[in-house]
C-alpha cells in the first residue's frame, strides 16, 4: 500500500513540478532567442541605411557607397560569422558576404525576404531548441526609399551560441527541480510513513490476534484523526474478542474440571459392577471403554483450555538436546510397537522457546506419529536451522493424508474416517497448535516422501516482538 501511495503522491508532484518547469524553461528559451532577434534586427537595420545610398536608380548616391556597403558586410561576416546580404526587390544580390551566398534562394532566407518585401520586418524563425543543430536564424529588413521597399536585407546567423545559452539557463531550472523533487519525495516518504504508521501497527496486531497472542494492541496514538479512532475500535474490539474467549476457555476448564470427578466415580463404579458380572463380557467392555474415551476427551479439553490460556516463557533453548530427549523417553514405545525411531540433524542448535511447552507439542507430535506409523516404520525427528528459524520436522511413514484432508487437520475434533478406529480424542494437533503458537512459534503439515505424514515446527532463533 504504501509503495501505491508514494507512486501516487510521487507522480502528481513531478506533474505539478514540469507544469512549472517546462513553462519557464520554454521562456527562457524564447528570452535568449528575441534577445538575439532583436541584435540581428539591429545589425539589419544599419546595414539598410547604408543600402540606401548604394541601391540601383539612386541619382545622387555618393561616389564607393557600393563599396563600403561591401566591406562593412565582408568585416561583419569575418568578426561574427554571420552571413549577409542585400538583394533587390527580385532577389537578385546586391552586396554579400560571404560572396557565393544565394541567401534569398532558400527555403528560410525566401520566407523572410517575402515579408521584408511586405514591408514588414521579421520577427525571427519558430522557437530553436538545443536539440535542433541544423536550425539557423534568418533576419530580414526592408531597404525603404521614398516610402517604397527597394531592397532587402538578409542576415543568416548560426545558433550553436543560442543553444549553448539556453542550455545554460536551464541548468539552474533542471537543479531547481531536482531539488523541489527530492524535497518533495522526502515529503511524500515522511507522509505516507506518517498516515501508514497507524495501519502497519493495525496489521501487526491483527496478526499476532490471527496466529493467538490475544494481547496485541494497536498504540492509539500518530497518524491521522480517523486512522486514531480506527486502531482504538479495534482495541475495543480486541478486547470484547478476548474477553469471550477467555468466557469460553474458563467455561470449558471448569466444565471439564467439575465432569472429572463425577466420571472417575462412574467409572470406578463400572469396574466395581464388573466384578458382579461374568468374565469376557463386551457389554461390559464397551461401557468401560466408552467411558475411559470420555475421561480423556476432558483431559485433552482441560489441557486444550490451558494451553490457550498460559503464558509461554521464553528461553534460549538447545532445541536438538530437547529432540533428542524427548525421542529417547518415546523409545521404548516404538521399539515396542515395532517403530524405528530415528533422530538427525546437529548436536546443538538453539532458538527461543518454551522448553516445558515444546516438550510436551513433541510428545504429541511423536504420540500421533507412533500411533499412526505400522510395524517395520519409521519416525524421523530432524532439526536445522533455515534463515532466521529453526525447523523441527517429525515425519513418519504411515497412510498420510489427503490434500482436503491436509487443509483440515489441527482443526478441533476432527479426525480422518480412515483413523475412527484408532484411540484419541482429535484434540492433540489443536494443543499442539496452542502451545506453539504462545510462544511465536509456527506449525505446518505436508506429505512426506514417500508415505506418511510430515510436520514442520518453526522456532525464531531471535526473541519475538512483544505485542503488547
Amino acid at each position: 500500500m504504501r509503495t501505491r501511495l508514494l507512486l501516487l503522491l510521487i507522480l502528481l508532484q513531478a506533474g505539478v513540478l514540469l507544469a512549472l518547469g517546462v513553462p519557464l524553461a520554454a521562456s527562457q528559451a524564447a528570452t535568449e532567442q528575441q534577445r538575439l532577434v532583436v541584435d540581428r534586427i539591429d545589425d539589419t537595420t544599419r546595414f539598410a541605411s547604408l543600402a540606401q545610398f548604394a541601391t540601383i536608380g539612386s541619382g545622387d548616391a555618393p561616389a564607393g557607397a557600393l563599396d563600403q556597403l561591401e566591406e562593412e558586410l565582408s568585416r561583419y561576416h569575418d568578426l561574427y560569422g554571420i552571413r549577409a546580404g542585400v538583394f533587390r526587390r527580385d532577389g537578385r544580390p546586391l552586396a554579400v558576404a560571404p560572396g557565393q551566398w544565394p541567401g534569398a534562394e532558400t527555403e528560410s532566407g525566401r520566407a523572410a525576404f517575402d515579408e521584408a518585401l511586405a514591408g514588414r520586418r521579421s520577427h525571427g524563425p519558430a522557437q530553436i531548441w538545443p536539440w535542433e543543430t541544423s536550425r539557423r536564424l534568418v533576419v530580414a529588413s526592408p531597404v525603404i526609399r521614398d516610402g517604397d521597399v527597394v531592397a532587402v536585407v538578409l542576415t543568416d546567423s548560426p545558433t550553436g551560441p543560442l543553444r549553448s545559452r539556453i542550455l545554460r539557463g536551464w541548468v539552474p531550472i533542471a537543479v531547481g527541480e531536482g531539488a523541489a523533487m527530492a524535497l518533495a519525495v522526502g515529503a511524500a516518504f515522511l507522509l505516507t510513513g506518517w498516515v501508514l504508521r497507524p495501519v502497519r501497527d493495525l496489521d501487526r496486531a491483527a496478526h499476532g490476534i490471527a496466529t493467538g497472542r490475544m494481547y496485541s494492541r494497536v498504540a492509539a496514538a500518530g497518524g491521522p484523526p480517523e486512522l486514531r479512532r480506527l486502531a482504538a475500535s479495534f482495541n475495543e474490539m480486541a478486547d470484547h474478542v478476548e474477553e469471550v474467549l477467555e468466557q469460553q476457555r474458563a467455561f470449558v476448564a471448569d466444565a471439564s474440571h467439575q465432569l472429572r470427578n463425577p466420571l472417575s466415580a462412574l467409572l470406578l463404579r463400572i469396574d466395581l459392577l464388573g466384578l458382579e458380572l461374568p468374565p469376557g463380557s463386551e457389554e461390559f467392555a464397551s461401557v468401560r471403554a466408552e467411558g475411559r474415551r470420555l475421561a480423556r476427551v476432558l483431559d485433552d479439553l482441560l489441557d486444550l483450555a490451558v494451553a490457550e490460556h498460559s503464558t509461554a516463557h521464553l528461553r534460549t533453548t538447545d532445541v536438538a538436546e530437547l529432540v533428542a530427549e524427548r525421542a529417547a523417553s518415546w523409545r521404548p514405545v516404538a521399539d515396542r510397537e515395532g517403530v524405528a525411531l530415528e533422530v538427525t540433524g546437529p548436536p546443538a542448535l538453539t532458538a527461543w522457546a518454551d522448553p516445558v511447552a515444546l516438550s510436551s507439542a513433541l510428545d504429541a507430535l511423536i504420540d500421533n506419529a507412533l500411533k499412526f506409523t505400522p510395524a517395520d516404520g519409521a519416525v524421523t525427528l530432524s532439526t536445522r536451522p533455515d534463515g532466521d528459524t529453526v525447523r523441527i520436522e517429525v515425519a513418519d511413514t504411515g497412510g498420510g493424508l489427503t490434500d482436503e484432508e491436509l487443509g483440515r487437520i489441527g482443526d478441533r475434533f476432527w479426525r480422518s474416517g480412515r483413523h475412527q478406529n484408532v484411540s484419541g480424542s482429535g484434540l492433540g494437533l489443536s494443543i499442539v497448535k496452542a502451545l506453539l503458537t504462545s510462544g511465536g512459534a509456527d506449525i505446518g503439515y505436508a506429505r512426506n516422501s514417500p508415505t506418511g505424514l510430515l510436520a514442520t515446527l518453526a522456532l525464531p532463533r531471535e526473541r519475538p516482538h512483544d505485542d503488547h
